[in-house]
């Protein structure tokens, strides 16, 4: 579940490029358009935190699922700015229920099984996004429209929900009181993090395919290079990262996390040529890689909170940075450059590394 709700979001983020120019949208316009992703995160807040208590994380999922899915396929077909930014609010509804649910299952089996794996399930999600990301790539060479393109990969998703269903837990949900309850200091700063980090994450979905474009001015068969080369490492970090954490602690791989992802996005920014952007994009990935599940990891063993609602908090602020971040870069590309919203960008990586060395971790 979790590879395949990567796959539907790296669909997306694969053609951005193409829909710009098909509406023909200005930065600032698809800044302003992509907007609607974290509308439909909040208008969601009440509705998912309300129904996973009604109907559990398991049927949430699957459901959310395929209405996410759903929703990709006529992001392909809006054919005005007032028809995308309706169906973008449905994909971003539909998203953070599926972020909920799916990590809610993932913290469960991560219980049963005895040992930290939850970085595990999150490098599958990246890998979904290194696979998305190469699909996105054959699409547009073959010159197949974002709408046929993305129906098959709705058709491909629908099919791996039904296979996987049975191995889901079915978890039974009672009473587990508030569904909004305040986190304390600590779950804060945990959100904080991941808000930062995924700030940077979401830039990278939205806007590396963009970048590549506009500023590399790669050659138009290798724009989604920078993309790939970014969920590449960003895959690979998240597989090794459970035991990188065990040997150099939670709070040194942050901070670590931190200073990869600006020096990544520094070089990308300072050297705007094909080879320095690429390599400046695999230290992005490797940076971002391990922030996000070892923060929900944290959140999972909160002391002053029930692991569900913790988790519910910091992954909802944290998911926040990832729609808000994309955006921002385009109302500040509109306003200076693509590489001046990078370099604002760089300034989030650092504050993962400064708020780290504060939290107590």
């Amino acid at each position: 579940m979790f590879f395949m709700t990567g796959l539907c979001f790296a669909s997306w983020t694969s053609r951005i490029a193409t829909i710009q120019q098909t509406l023909d949208l200005s930065e600032a316009q698809l800044g302003g358009v992509l907007f609607a992703l974290p509308v439909g995160l909040m208008c969601s807040l009440p509705f998912s935190g309300w129904v996973i208590t009604k109907i559990g994380s398991r049927n949430l999922l699957i459901a959310a699922l395929i209405v996410y899915s759903c929703a990709l396929v006529t992001l392909g077909l809006a054919q005005n700015t007032l028809q995308l930014i309706i169906c973008l609010v449905v994909f971003g509804f539909a998203s953070n229920s599926v972020n909920i649910s799916v990590n809610t299952q993932a913290v469960a089996a991560e219980g049963m099984y005895g040992r930290p794996i939850l970085a595990s399930f999150h490098g599958l999600w990246s890998l979904a996004g290194f696979t998305g990301g190469l699909i996105g790539v054959f699409m547009m060479h073959m010159q197949v429209v974002p709408w046929k393109h993305f129906a098959f990969m709705l058709a491909l998703i629908v099919i791996v929900v039904i296979i996987t269903i049975p191995y889901l837990k079915n978890d039974k949900v009672v009473n587990t009181g508030p569904v909004f309850v305040m986190p304390d200091n600590s779950l804060i700063k945990l959100g904080v993090i991941a808000f930062c980090s995924l700030i940077c994450e979401g830039a990278m979905f939205d806007w590396s395919v963009i970048y590549f474009k506009k500023v590399v001015l790669a050659p138009t068969d290798w724009i989604g290079a920078g993309f790939t080369a970014f969920m590449a490492t960003m895959a690979l970090g998240r597989f090794v990262a459970d035991k990188f954490a065990h040997r150099f602690g939670l709070k040194r791989t942050m901070q670590i996390s931190g200073l990869l992802t600006a020096a990544g996005l520094l070089v990308a920014v300072i050297f705007p040529y094909f080879y320095s952007a690429l390599a400046g994009f695999l230290l992005v990935g490797a940076g971002v890689s391990s922030v996000v599940p070892m923060v929900y990891s944290a959140a999972g063993k909160s002391k002053t909170m029930a692991p569900g609602v913790a988790l519910a908090a910091v992954s909802t602020l944290g998911f926040m940075g990832f729609l808000v971040g994309p955006p921002i870069i385009g109302f500040i590309a509109g306003l200076a450059t693509l590489r001046a919203s990078f370099t604002l960008i760089a300034v989030m990586g650092i504050c993962v590394t400064i708020v780290s060395t504060k939290a107590k971790i």
